[in-house]
């Protein structure tokens, strides 16, 4: 029988991560992550719903979420469902996560006392899973432009220098 455990969400942090360390000094962090979508009711009114997720994330990708992301910065993770069950106060308790595998940081982090998050796209990767496609000026061009999805960038790996970036881009698609 074949089975898949894959998960894609884009969301918004409700709390900075929590950074601990396993009594072998792997380090996890846990971020929750709020995914929001819309829909219509059978009236034709337009709905909104949030659905709150534990994401966990581990090793050294665990550390750069912790320095980088805080409350309300947007991300896309890619990993799997996890299912947890333990002991605690004579109860058995479970719970439903998300391991990530990779978490890419979407938007810019706010200005201090600004209320927004997502000013503009970090790269032209970000501008992708965003939807949106670098135009002739390297702004996003309008709606309708419809670009591939990059292969999301795993946390922790440095961003290429704008050197490498300017000599490559010739091999850009756009």
């Amino acid at each position: 029988m074949i089975s898949l455990n894959r998960v894609l969400l884009i969301g918004n942090l409700t709390k900075d991560p929590e950074l601990r360390y396993i009594p072998s000094g792997t380090p996890v962090a846990n971020l929750r992550l709020a995914v929001n979508s819309s829909f219509k009711d059978q009236a034709g009114q337009r709905k909104e719903e949030t659905c709150f997720v534990t994401i966990v994330v581990w090793s050294r990708q665990a550390e750069v979420c912790n320095q980088y992301l805080k409350k309300g910065r947007s991300v896309f993770v890619e990993g799997r469902l996890i299912y947890r069950s333990w002991e605690a106060e004579g109860k058995t308790r479970s719970t439903m996560e998300v391991r990530a595998d990779r978490v890419q940081f979407l938007g810019l982090p706010a200005a201090p006392g600004s209320n927004t998050t997502d000013a503009a796209p970090a790269s032209p990767a970000a501008n992708a899973a965003a939807g949106r496609q670098a135009g002739p000026a390297g702004g996003a061009s309008g709606a309708g432009s419809h670009a591939e999805a990059p292969e999301p960038v795993r946390a922790g790996e440095p961003e290429p220098e704008a050197a490498a970036e300017e000599s490559a881009d010739a091999d850009v698609p756009f």
